[in-house]
């Protein structure tokens, strides 16, 4: 590792090498003023297309690609709405189990929060994920600074070097996410955009790379203060993978919610164009322009809106489970900003 400029960059937005615009509709905004950005385009589409399309009125009323498309459309919801139910089904299991099954993951989980609660010195660790992680996130930043502190001036110069290169990075990114994470409510996404804006991967390499090739030339307590480092960034991965599951799960019961309610207007818009709509005889005008256009516009696009909701919410939860497939200290994505590892090939 030379320097600072050889690091990977710490927020994700720099480190996933897209544009702003991109992870802003992938990531961060609103998944309802997303879901309303694609309907705003379809009907656009639709309505344009129709009217600067000639023949396109005629071409209506003398086939039946209504009856066609709005059989396609009450088919797809139904379908639509049965799988959503199979995947509420399928979160909900997982919240289902025998007392042992309950048992086992509660001494799990609060085996891990004593564990937790003995690295950032408290008698118990925050309820509330955004603190819990904000304390691991804090507490990483201090044991950066003491391992600074513990290596000297006359330690040899390469050693600290690369110290003052990874706890200068590591206390620069604890504190932008730590004052992320302070206002921040579970089951809404900015605790998860901060935790993803911590690159504990790279720095739990660092470290043990450092541990491991420089361990002999660090004092007693340079060597305890970059164990203590490691320590407390391991925990925080496990910490960062449960909250980004417990946030799935309630995405997922959100997203189920809302398309169930979103169906029913659905189904009732192909049902009555179906069944009671007359392309063929259907005559209305608003100022002299015929509105047939308009109505199957209108029409197609409240149909769509099912799948389009279904669409925004799972283009986070890809976004986000491809940027946090690994946990620990593997980096998946294509950088020459990582020292590679030398090994004895000797056999």
């Amino acid at each position: 590792m030379a320097g600072d400029g050889d690091a990977p960059s710490d927020r994700l937005r720099e480190r996933a090498d897209q544009s702003r615009w991109k992870l802003w509709v992938l990531l961060e905004a609103d998944r309802w003023l997303v879901a309303g950005i694609f309907l705003t385009l379809v009907f656009l589409v639709l309505a344009g297309t129709g009217y600067l399309y000639p023949t396109a009125e005629n071409a209506i009323r003398t086939s039946d690609s209504v009856d066609t498309l709005f059989q396609g459309f009450l088919t797809a919801t139904i379908t639509g709405v049965t799988l959503v139910l199979t995947l509420n089904q399928l979160v909900l299991s997982q919240e289902l189990g025998a007392v042992k099954d309950q048992r086992e993951r509660m001494e799990g989980a609060m085996e891990f929060r004593a564990d937790v609660a003995e690295v950032i010195q408290s008698a118990v660790s925050p309820s509330r994920p955004a603190q819990f992680l904000r304390a691991l996130v804090e507490v990483s930043g201090e044991r950066a600074e003491e391992l600074r502190e513990a290596v000297s001036e006359s330690d040899d110069g390469e050693v600290a070097s690369e110290i003052a290169d990874l706890t200068d990075s590591l206390v620069e990114n604890a504190s932008g996410v730590s004052a992320g994470l302070d206002d921040a409510r579970f089951g809404r996404f900015d605790v998860i955009s901060s935790a993803l804006n911590f690159n504990y991967s790279w720095k739990i390499f660092t470290a043990r790379r450092i541990r491991e090739q420089y361990g002999d030339d660090l004092d007693e307590e340079g060597t305890d203060a970059l164990d203590r480092l490691i320590e407390v960034l391991q925990l925080f991965g496990p910490a960062r993978e449960h909250f980004k599951t417990l946030y799935f799960q309630w995405e997922l019961i959100n997203l189920s919610r809302q398309i169930l309610v979103a169906s029913v207007p659905a189904l009732l818009v192909s049902a009555v164009m179906i069944i009671f709509f007359n392309d063929a005889t259907y005559s209305a005008t608003v100022f002299g322009v015929e509105t047939l256009v308009l109505v199957m516009a209108v029409a197609a696009t409240v149909a769509v809106v099912p799948f389009l909701i279904l669409l925004a919410y799972v283009m986070r939860i890809a976004t986000v489970t491809q940027h946090t497939l690994s946990i620990g200290p593997f980096i998946l994505r294509e950088t020459d900003d990582v020292t590679e590892v030398e090994w004895n090939r000797d056999s």
